[in-house]
């Protein structure tokens, strides 16, 4: 894969904003993320499909705004997050890395190992007072037909999702990325059902990757004659904002009794940043004067 073929997304818009369309190639933001989460492969295909959604979705945003989701279900992989912005940073977790899930019919079971029951969580962080949040029930746990569903009726926005990942036969991740297609009000009926069609007979995203083509180029076949511009081109790539001035609050905020429990075990305390694994230490002295803070 060339320098073009770098995680990174397109945003593009019918000349007349009616209809909207995002695809994003994700291979290295899946692979670094699930390497450092030290999932199986059920749970790489769940959190990389994940990871790509809400890189999806954070394309939509703008500024310094901020999105996060949360898929949690009944199934061994417990909580999925994933928080992104747009300027197409991206990082992720999951409870359980280890779905230990058989495949099934030759595919892997993500709905299984997220499990049937369950919720999708949003939170957008739009610089108002309190944060936008949103929770919908899980549809199918195939993770792009749920997102699908929360754009479509929470949002009032009809959306068509796409989300792939592939791996090689060592298991490592070998082609990631997504597809989102949306009607902007008024809406264009016969247009979308156009490109709804078309999106249900294109390849997998995951083969069109494989095979060179690059988010923009696959746009291109999704819209075929149908006229579009380009509204944007974003890097993507996995960040952690975490710090030690957060972990503190963190510690902080479990109050003066816990912080004395921790300080008599006469040990360092080590947290561990859930999404980059970065850990931090704070001796019995330091969680004394955290103290009262």
């Amino acid at each position: 894969m060339g320098l073009k073929m770098q995680d990174h997304l397109v945003r593009v818009v019918s000349p007349d904003g009616l209809l909207r369309g995002v695809a994003a190639v994700t291979t290295g933001l899946v692979k670094d993320i699930c390497q450092k989460q030290q999932t199986d492969l059920t749970a790489t295909v769940a959190l990389g499909r994940l990871l790509t959604g809400g890189a999806l979705m954070g394309c939509l945003l703008k500024g310094p705004q901020r999105l996060a989701l949360m898929v949690e279900g009944n199934g061994p992989l417990g909580k999925l997050s994933v928080e992104t912005d747009a300027a197409g940073r991206v990082r992720g977790s999951i409870r359980n890395p280890l779905a230990g899930l058989p495949p099934k019919e030759d595919r892997f079971d993500v709905a299984g190992a997220i499990g049937k029951a369950g919720f999708l969580h949003v939170w957008k962080d739009l610089g108002l007072k309190a944060p936008y949040q949103s929770m919908v029930q899980l549809q199918s746990s195939e993770i792009a037909e749920d997102l699908a569903w929360y754009l479509t009726s929470s949002e009032q926005i009809p959306s068509s999702v796409a989300l792939g990942v592939e791996l090689d036969s060592e298991g490592q991740v070998a082609a990631a990325g997504g597809l989102l297609v949306q009607s902007l009000p008024p809406g264009d009926e016969q247009r979308v059902d156009l490109l709804v069609e078309r999106l249900q007979q294109l390849p997998p995203i995951t083969s069109l990757l494989r095979q060179g083509l690059t988010p923009a180029e696959i746009l291109g076949r999704l819209f075929g004659e149908l006229d579009f511009r380009v509204q944007a081109e974003v890097p993507l790539y996995f960040h952690c904002p975490c710090n030690q001035q957060q972990i503190e609050r963190m510690l902080v905020s479990l109050g003066d009794d816990e912080l004395q429990a921790l300080a008599a075990e006469q040990q360092p305390v080590e947290v561990t940043c859930e999404y980059c694994r970065k850990s931090y230490h704070f001796a019995r002295e330091e969680l004394l004067v955290l103290m009262g803070s």
